[in-house]
Parts: structure tokens; sequence; C-alpha cells
């Protein structure tokens, strides 16, 4: 569960993937499973299916016929859009795959939550180079326009520019929260960077210094237009707008939900943005007005990309696809919307503590009969100590601590948030200000994890 540190209301909180990943990886057996079935992908009516967990990322190529994604599963796959089907699955990262590249020669960037980036060449099993120094999940890749350089955004509260032709790498710090989204800016003098303590960067890198533009509401993407224009999705539901010296410039109200990932049309025309209530809303971005919204199964989506003719969107979603979407017409292309699941709090209706925990379905099951998400399995929760749930693997930290869940160790998780009560932990900072939300939260799963 996140819960956007700008709330108006104590007690008014939102999830937020991309801040939401309580990060680690899925069960073993479900990635036996995902590699026993991607040999043999088929294409999916317009839809990439193989992913065994939420699709994080997508990168397209600059042709528009191939597509990378990376995935909570730990695993990217560069797919053939013609074939709609998979051609490679690389397999290096011990968590998941946060966020993707393509570079150039056919050479491709993976990231991780395990701190790592990985450089790949077409067709080859295993990564030519790996990039290491940061010391916190990376969540975002920027590759500069001149192809020499790339940007990496870490929760360890940097970024780094790297060299690609030596590795070598210089680190930009001045966050004082983590660092969620960078991006190069169109002459590839300066880099954008944004964050949880609700700042956007501007960094001249000559000189490494940086204008500052701090804003209501943590930032959890950004893209920057052809014409320099930055773009920051903030944890409020909102677009903001800034001008390329970082000056405030406009807002667009996108959703009701924190914005977890927006990407920009090749011709700076058009904004797609992608809430964590399972919408993505297009947006033009000189009329600064909302065009249409792309409904699909009603799940998060983690992630979006434009391909070049401007007029076809993908996304990524909770459910491990990747669907097609003509933007024109805001239509599905294809049968993407089929197997919609049902609400799995359908039987909650009504229940406040359900709807506390509403925000948390998409990476926690209630019980072990319901399909593996990001998350571990809540059932059988209070009583079991931390970090001891078999077959999930959960950070260091946390198996060093001595609690117990009930619902006391619970509420005061998210009265205090986990830094504080879970020092250590990868789960970002949140809260619950409301204790009348605390104890619904917790009331509710006394019910509904017992069963």
């Amino acid at each position: 569960m996140v819960f956007s540190p700008g709330a108006a209301t104590a007690g008014v909180f939102r999830c937020d993937r991309f801040r939401r990943q309580r990060i680690g990886t899925l069960r073993l057996a479900t990635l036996l499973l995902t590699a026993s079935l991607l040999p043999a992908l088929q294409p999916a009516q317009a839809q990439l299916a193989g992913h065994g967990g939420p699709v994080r990322a997508i990168a397209v190529s600059a042709d528009g016929k191939t597509v990378l994604s990376g995935s909570f599963d730990t695993a990217a796959i560069r797919w053939s859009l013609a074939t709609e089907s998979a051609e490679q699955v690389l397999r290096f990262h011990s968590d998941a795959v946060n966020a993707v590249a393509f570079l150039v020669d056919g050479r491709m960037a993976t990231a991780g939550a395990d701190g790592r980036i990985a450089i790949w060449t077409l067709g080859r099993p295993q990564p030519d180079q790996v990039l290491e120094g940061h010391t916190g999940p990376i969540v975002g890749l920027a590759v500069s326009p001149d192809a020499s350089r790339l940007a990496s955004a870490s929760w360890d509260h940097t970024v780094r520019l790297w060299s690609l032709s030596d590795g070598t790498s210089r680190v930009l710090e001045g966050h004082s929260q983590n660092v969620n989204g960078a991006a190069f800016t169109p002459d590839g003098r300066s880099l954008v960077s944004v964050g949880y303590d609700l700042t956007a960067r501007v960094w001249h890198l000559a000189d490494g210094t940086s204008e500052i533009a701090t804003l209501p509401a943590s930032l959890n993407a950004v893209a920057v237009a052809p014409d320099g224009e930055i773009v920051a999705g903030a944890a409020d539901g909102k677009l903001r707008m800034l001008t390329p010296d970082g000056k405030e410039s406009g807002e667009v109200m996108a959703a009701a939900t924190p914005i977890v990932a927006l990407t920009v049309s090749n011709d700076g025309a058009l904004i797609a943005a992608a809430g964590i209530g399972g919408t993505v809303v297009i947006v033009n971005r000189k009329a600064r007005s909302v065009l249409r919204t792309l409904v699909g199964p009603g799940m998060p989506v983690w992630s979006v990309g434009f391909l070049p003719d401007g007029a076809t969107l993908l996304t990524g979603g909770a459910d491990g696809k990747i669907r097609r979407w003509n933007v024109l017409t805001g239509e599905a292309i294809g049968s993407n919307l089929l197997g919609t699941p049902a609400d799995p709090l359908a039987a909650y209706a009504g229940d406040h503590g359900a709807e506390v925990f509403r925000a948390c379905v998409a990476c926690h099951t209630l019980s072990e009969s319901e399909v593996q998400r990001a998350g571990p399995t809540l059932a059988g929760l209070f009583g079991r100590k931390i970090a001891s749930l078999p077959g999930y693997r959960f950070s260091e930290a946390l198996k060093a601590m001595d609690i117990v869940w009930t619902p006391e160790t619970v509420s005061r998780l998210f009265e205090i948030g986990p830094n504080a009560y879970t020092p250590g932990t990868k789960m970002p900072e949140q809260h619950i200000g409301s204790a009348e939300d605390r104890r619904a939260l917790t009331d509710f799963l006394t019910r509904a994890t017992s069963k």
C-alpha cells in the first residue's frame, strides 16, 4: 500500500505501483511455470502475453517493430509486433525489472530492483556488460539523444549518468527521497529527474548545477517533449508541465488516483498517463485538455509507450499482458478485454476496511488459492513472523527483525511508516494517518485472511 504524502485529509491514501512495490520476486513455482511457457508463446490477438507478473516497463524500438518489456517476474522480453510473439527472453536480474530501453546497434538495457543495469546484444543469452553502483532499486532509464549515455533513477536518492562506451558513471546527488524517473532534454545538455521529495530537478550536465521546482505532490514519472517542455506525473493524479528551466507552466487533472507512468508521442502532441486505478488518459499537451480515457480490465496499468505513428499506444498491466489501443478512437485493438477478472473484493461490498485495502489488491492476495501477485499473499497473516512466508524472497533487513504480525503491529506499521518501523526495508515510505482507517483495515484483514 502506498499513501500519498500530500493528501489533503489525514488517512486518505493512494496506491502507486511503481511506489507500492513491496519489491521482491514471485514464487519459484511461478517463475518455473513462466519459463516453461515462454518458448511456446503464440500470437495473442493483439495482446503480448507471457510475463508472470505485472508489466512494469515498456520500450518501443525506433522503427516501431519491436517492443522490450520488463516485469515484476524478474524477466525482460523482446517482442515482435509483426508476429505478436516473444523473440527473446532476457534473464539476469534477481528482482523485479523496473526499466528497459533500446540503445543503438540492436543493443538493449534492463534495470531492476537489484540495483543493476544489464546491457544486452540482440540474440545473446547473457548481458555483454553489467553496470553496478546504485545501492537501491533502479526504477527509470533514459538514453541521451546522441545515444552515448544512459541515465538511471534510483531509490537510493540518486541519478547516475553512465558512459555506454566504457561503463564509467557520474553521480547526481540532491534528491532527499526516492528518485522515480529521469529524462534527457532534446539537446542532451540537461537531464530532468523527479522524486518522492516533491521536486523536479533540471540538471545542467556541463557543470552539475540544477534548477529545482518544488511541487504540491510526490512525482512518480517524467517525460520531456520535443520542444523541451517537461511533463511530470504526480501522486495527486495531476500532470504538471514545466518550462525547460523548471518553471511551472500548466497542469491537467488526469486521474483520481496517482499517475504511475506517462509517455509523450514522438511529435509531442499527445501525452498518455496511466493511473493506478486502471485507466489511461490521452491528453492534448498544447491545449492542456483530456481527449479521451482508455478503459481496460480494471487493474493497475504500470507502463505505457507510443508507437512512432503516434496513433497506437501500448499499455502494460497488472495481469502481465501488453495491450494495444487506437489513440484516435480510444478503442482497444483486438481482443484486449477478453478475460476481464472479477473484482476480488466484490464479496466485501460496503465494508469500509475492504475499501481501505482496495489500494493493496494489485500486489497482495487474501488467500493462497488466488494467483500469486507481485507481493506476498496475506493469507494467514496474523500470528506469522515477519518475512517468514515460505517461497517468497524477502529482504535481509526484514528477515533479521523480530516482529509478529498482529492487528497492532500492522496498525503501527502504517501509523509511523515502514522506514521507521522496519528500517532497511525496500518498501517505500507510506502512512495511514487516520486511526479509524487503520482499525477498519486491520479488522478487515482479521476476517479476510483467516479463511
